[in-house]
C-alpha cells in the first residue's frame, strides 16, 4: 500500500472572485483560485515548475483598491480581497498585450494563442509588417535541439530553468536592453561552445516553441509533425537508478519526443541529456 504524506496543513482563506466566494489554501495565487473555479485566465510566462516572473502580463486581473491591474500568476490571494477577472479594463489590457506579442514574434506554435486572439478580438496586423522584433533564422548548431528566437517572447523561463531554479548551468541569459533584448549564450557563441549540458529543461518550459527538440523541428519543417496522431506513454528512465519519470511521445510507431511529468516527485518535469534525448537505441532497427 502506498502511503502519501499529508504534510503541514495550510489554512484556507476566503475572498470574492467575480462576485462569488472563493476558498483557497493560504499561499495560493489568484491564478490558482481561477483554475480551481474553472475560470480560463490566459497566461504564457507562468509555469508550474518555476517561480512566477510576471513577464507576459496576459493574466492581469482587476483587484478592488489596487491602482493597477495585477498579474494573477504571482499575486497571492488575501482574505477579503475582491477580484474581477473579466472586466473591460482587464480584457482591453490582454487584447493589447496579445496584439503586441503577435505582431512582434511568431506565435504559430504557441498553444491556444490563436484562440485567445479571437476571444479578445486582438488585431496584431494593425502595427504593420515592420513590427517584428527579430527576423533571425533558426539556430541549428547541434543535433539535439533548435533555437528559433523569432518565436521568443522573453518570458525568461528558459533562463530560470538553466539557472538557479533547476539546472544551475547558467549557460543562457538575457543580452541587450529594451527592444534589443534577446536570449543568448555567453558572447553569443554557438551552443556547442557554451556551458550548455543539453539537459533540455529549457525546452520543457518554453511556452512558444522557440526552443524545440531537433526531431520536432525537422518534422514540422517537413510537414509531418502531428500531435493529434501521437500517443503518450509514461515510463521510467533506465539509464541510472534515480528513477526519473519519462513520457514518450510516439508517432507512426516512432518516438518523436521525450518529456517528463511535472507532477513527478523525482524530476518535477526535469531530465538530463540521456533521459530527454537518449532514446534512439529503443527504435534502432538496424
Amino acid at each position: 500500500m502506498t502511503v502519501t504524506p499529508l504534510g503541514i496543513p495550510r489554512r484556507l482563506l476566503e475572498f470574492t472572485l467575480d462576485g462569488e466566494a472563493a476558498r483557497v489554501p493560504e499561499g495560493a495565487t489568484i491564478l490558482d483560485a481561477c483554475r480551481a473555479a474553472g475560470k480560463d485566465v490566459p497566461t504564457l510566462c507562468e509555469g508550474d515548475t518555476l517561480r512566477p516572473k510576471n513577464a507576459c502580463r496576459v493574466c492581469v486581473v482587476e483587484v478592488e483598491g489596487a491602482r493597477t491591474l495585477v498579474p494573477a500568476c504571482s499575486r497571492r490571494a488575501e482574505p477579503g480581497m475582491v477580484v474581477r477577472t473579466d472586466t473591460e479594463r482587464a480584457r482591453h489590457s490582454r487584447r493589447i498585450v496579445l496584439e503586441l506579442l503577435a505582431s512582434s514574434v511568431d506565435l504559430s506554435t504557441t498553444p491556444r494563442v490563436a484562440e485567445w486572439i479571437k476571444e479578445y478580438e486582438a488585431k496584431p496586423d494593425r502595427f504593420g509588417p515592420d513590427a517584428a522584433r527579430l527576423n533571425d533564422s533558426p539556430k541549428v548548431d547541434n543535433d539535439l535541439y533548435v533555437r528559433d528566437y523569432a518565436k521568443c517572447i522573453l518570458c525568461y523561463k528558459c533562463v530560470d530553468a538553466c539557472g538557479d531554479q533547476w539546472q544551475n548551468s547558467f549557460a543562457i541569459s538575457v543580452t541587450g536592453r529594451g527592444f534589443d533584448a534577446r536570449i543568448a549564450v555567453e558572447h553569443d557563441a554557438p551552443l556547442t561552445d557554451s556551458a550548455c549540458v543539453y539537459c533540455g529543461n529549457c525546452i520543457e518550459v518554453c511556452p512558444t516553441g522557440a526552443l524545440s527538440p531537433r526531431s520536432e523541428f525537422d518534422r514540422r519543417a517537413a510537414g509531418t509533425w502531428d500531435e493529434s496522431a501521437q500517443t503518450r506513454t509514461t515510463t521510467v528512465c533506465a539509464y541510472c537508478g534515480v528513477g526519473c519519470g519519462l513520457t514518450l511521445h510516439v508517432q507512426d510507431n516512432e518516438i518523436v519526443k521525450v518529456t517528463s511529468p511535472h507532477d513527478n516527485p523525482v524530476t518535477h518535469g526535469n531530465l538530463c541529456i540521456k533521459g530527454r534525448f537518449g532514446y534512439q537505441h529503443v527504435q534502432n532497427r538496424g
